[in-house]
């Protein structure tokens, strides 16, 4: 929609407007040669969520075009709903990252697929004689007038018919663009307009729409709408009717009227509930083709029908929208929470090998992921359908596992009154996860082998082999090569399950993914605990960044939940988080400005502790730990924590 000021040239810069998400009606001119949008502060456009990427994507000049370029990010850049890597923009292209939508705006003059330019002309003043009516005293919108009505009843028979025709007529629109265009032609049957506009969504100090849709009875030339006229409607919620909009001495400066000549106009509030979505607009420069006052009742009914109409199809595309990134997100598996470079390589990995049939190793830390990563390769893989197994290799004794693996058959031992399937019997067709395999007993390594070379198996008792269509994941905290030297794990299953290996990273090689996972679990266990937390307050962040998480993931999401059920503000705090966090100070940090004063004075309290013990015992720190009364492996932790280590090698 191009601003029309006098003496303007009517350009305006290309910019993006926020249709949806926490930004929305804000607009963000594209001055420079490029834009970058991202979590991080130094982006042009800072979007603070944790789901859009710290350099998400970015907007490029390229000539007299504009081209948006995802910069890997973790959750996509989508236009129109399609996920790209690059795309030449077109006017009025969404451009949508997660939650977030901005509509592209190459021009003033907002352009449907199907529909005229629309311009918003700047008009100097109000506009001639003309008629009001405001919502509240329309009789369409209040049925408990309809008996106090004025109206005759052939009128009102008529009035209402037209209603319900233009309602079904509505209601078979199947996009947006098709119900503008219905509403507009259902208008130019009812009154002589020769065009019609409508202006929907939120606006800039009263300049910018978030779309539009203009529509001449003839051709597809641009179509003016006088700002003062639209403006009028919508602050007052009145239709406003003109017949003689030229009479007015003070429209001599209106050019979107008065350089066209126009003679009558008719806008139309939309309104949903006390919100003011847009307006409709209609004007024409014959002399004879006048506008019916008595018609504004009607008119006004059409308006209160066609915002809800819009409003619901705005609203379904956004929905759609958001359906489609949520699939993408389960795609890729979103509860695998980060964007670090370690993180990555593991989504490229998953990527390469969920298609195939290959048995994949999953070695790791307890608390990495591992399951994650499983459940991630079974729901990009052709099995998906099918059910995902876990078995726990640590959990049950060999006796137990062997019928939970292979099943038994009556009688096959005491207690065993019935026939059961074991759980890779369960899994035909499926996948089956094998958790902490390095546990598995040397007996039943033997029978697994079996699986994954003949894919059949003998139930426990049982004499006929079973056949079985299943893929096969593994994971494991053990060394299993260091495991095979030692005679505990069988080699030739080893080299079975190692066809395709994968190392999760330890949290504290992924530190740039600590803030997303901390704000991940505030968020989770906020809700969980019906409890306000809006956030974790920078010295706490900068304990848990600090901290190199022995436990990984799980110990961090252990933290945070203990942090928001034991917290009482909406912010975590240093004192919500366990001891062995407060005991740390960063690397060449004061200690006296590492936290709070509180937490500060118990770290130099820990520190003279700790350092007279060590004095005391001549440097054997077993000896000092004895008389702290503290085990020793956790007199070395606070000490690397509290980063004494080489001040303990001076003392004498």
């Amino acid at each position: 929609m191009q601003s029309e000021a006098p003496g303007a040239s009517g350009e305006t810069a290309p910019r993006l407007v926020a249709v949806s998400g926490r930004l929305l009606g804000t607009v963000f001119p594209l001055e420079k040669q490029e834009t970058s949008i991202g979590r991080d502060p130094k982006n042009s456009l800072c979007i603070n969520e944790h789901w859009i990427s710290r350099e998400h994507c970015l907007i490029r000049k390229e000539g007299k075009r504009f081209k948006v370029i995802d910069l890997d990010s973790h959750n996509g850049t989508f236009v129109n709903g399609t996920r790209v890597k690059e795309r030449l923009l077109q006017h009025e292209d969404r451009i949508g990252f997660a939650g977030a939508i901005f509509m592209f705006l190459e021009r003033e003059a907002d352009t449907t697929a199907q529909g005229a330019e629309v311009r918003l002309g700047v008009d100097a003043s109000p506009f001639g004689p003309t008629v009001q009516l405001r919502r509240e005293d329309a009789v369409y919108l209040h049925p408990e007038k309809l008996s106090k009505t004025r109206l005759a009843p052939d009128r009102l028979e008529r009035d209402l018919g037209v209603l319900l025709r233009i309602s079904r007529a509505l209601a078979t629109a199947r996009d947006v663009t098709e119900l503008q265009r219905e509403i507009i032609s259902q208008l130019f049957e009812i009154v002589p307009a020769e065009r019609g506009a409508i202006l929907v969504g939120p606006r800039d100090e009263g300049r910018v729409f978030a779309s539009s849709f203009g529509m001449e009875r003839e051709g597809k030339r641009s179509v003016a709408v006088s700002r003062t006229i639209v403006g009028q409607a919508m602050n007052n919620k009145a239709a406003i009717l003109s017949n003689r909009v030229t009479e007015s001495p003070k429209l001599r400066n209106a050019r979107s009227l008065t350089s066209r000549g126009v003679q009558s106009v008719i806008c139309l509030p939309l309104v949903r509930g006390d919100q003011v979505i847009g307006a409709l607009y209609l004007d024409s420069k014959d002399p004879k083709a006048r506008f019916q006052e008595d018609q504004l009742e009607l008119l006004t009914a059409i308006a209160g029908i066609a915002a809800a109409a819009l409003e619901n199809a705005h609203e379904l595309d956004d929905l759609t929208a958001e359906n489609l990134r949520l699939r993408q997100d389960y795609d890729l598996e979103h509860s695998m929470v980060g964007e670090s470079p370690r993180l990555t390589e593991v989504h490229r990995f998953i990527a390469k090998v969920a298609p195939t049939d290959t048995t994949v190793l999953i070695h790791g830390e307890s608390g990495t992921g591992k399951e994650l990563v499983a459940r991630a390769i079974h729901l990009n893989s052709s099995r998906s359908r099918s059910i995902l197994v876990k078995i726990d290799c640590a959990t049950l004794t060999e006796n137990l596992l062997e019928s939970e693996l292979f099943g038994h058959e009556r009688g096959a031992f005491t207690g065993a009154i019935s026939q059961k399937k074991g759980k890779l019997e369960i899994a035909n067709g499926g996948t089956v996860f094998m958790d902490e395999i390095g546990e598995l007993p040397t007996a039943l390594q033997a029978k697994l082998l079996r699986v994954l070379q003949d894919r059949e198996f003998d139930r426990v008792g049982g004499t006929r082999p079973i056949p079985v269509d299943i893929r096969v994941l593994a994971a494991t905290n053990r060394d299993l090569a260091e495991e095979v030297r030692k005679g505990t794990f069988r080699e030739d299953l080893y080299h079975r399950l190692n066809v395709v290996a994968l190392t999760l990273p330890p949290l504290k090689d992924r530190r740039d993914d600590i803030p997303l996972l901390a704000n991940y679990f505030v968020t989770k266990f906020s809700g969980q605990a019906k409890r306000r937390v809006t956030g974790i307050s920078p010295e706490a962040f900068a304990l848990l960044e600090g901290y190199d998480w022995p436990g990984n993931v799980r110990e961090l999401e252990n933290t945070i939940e203990r942090a928001v059920v034991l917290g009482s503000t909406e912010l975590i705090l240093p004192e919500d988080l366990p001891e062995t966090l407060t005991d740390i100070a960063a690397p060449g940090e004061s200690l006296a400005t590492s936290s709070t004063s509180y937490h500060s004075g118990m770290r130099e309290a820990k520190k003279t502790l700790i350092m007279d013990a060590v004095k005391k015992s001549k440097g054997n720190y077993t000896e000092a730990a004895k008389s702290l009364g503290l085990h020793p492996n956790y007199l070395h932790r606070l000490i690397r924590n509290l980063n004494i280590k080489a001040e303990l090698k001076k003392l004498p």
